[in-house]
């Protein structure tokens, strides 16, 4: 009976060793990531470079630089020193636009594309779009030059923009609503 008590002891003390890390077999440096950075890095670079080599063949163009990384240029700029108000958190906007490839050709015509309601940062819309819908007074249009990463990115709109395109989008802002109006009437 005492051996007993001393196997149960021994394999009680035994098995209350801490557990071990595993490590595994083979250790991945990171290195793919690191090339698909530089990659990436590289890409940019040159899209943005065509797209500043594009923006020099039309010097009659006035072209601004936005701080998220894009350019646009006023069509139609407001003139009313009362329109001063744009697009806020949540604010729905009321707006239509095309897309063309930054030589100009279309890809989506006027017309193509429905006028779209769109709640401000609160649904899906591509990262340039709803960046520059944030500069916009209403009556104003404004065509802005997005480099792929502002665009459609790696996949592309899955039907005529392929992937990794840089793109120029036509903006018209027909009206802001309040949120508070908003949420009012329904």
């Amino acid at each position: 009976m005492r051996i007993f008590i001393i196997v149960i002891i021994f394999l009680s003390v035994a098995g209350c060793k801490s557990p071990e890390a595993r490590y595994p077999v083979t250790q991945n440096s990171g290195s793919y990531i690191d090339e698909s950075v530089e990659r990436n890095k590289e890409m940019i670079a040159e899209e943005e470079d065509y797209i500043k080599q594009v923006m020099g063949e039309n010097s009659s163009t006035e072209y601004l630089d936005s701080a998220e990384g894009f350019w646009y240029y006023y069509n139609q700029k407001s003139t009313d020193s009362t329109n001063t108000r744009t697009p806020q958190f949540g604010d729905v906007v009321v707006f239509d636009y095309t897309i063309s490839t930054i030589e100009g050709e279309p890809i989506y015509a006027e017309g193509e594309k429905p006028t779209r309601e769109y709640a401000m940062d609160k649904e899906k819309l591509f990262t340039g779009l709803r960046q520059g819908l944030k500069i916009m007074k209403e009556g104003e249009t404004v065509t802005f030059l997005f480099p792929s990463h502002k665009a459609f990115g790696y996949y592309g709109d899955r039907d005529r923009i392929g992937s990794n395109k840089p793109i120029t989008a036509r903006v018209t802002l027909h009206e802001i609503k309040d949120e508070i109006k908003q949420e009012n009437n329904n």
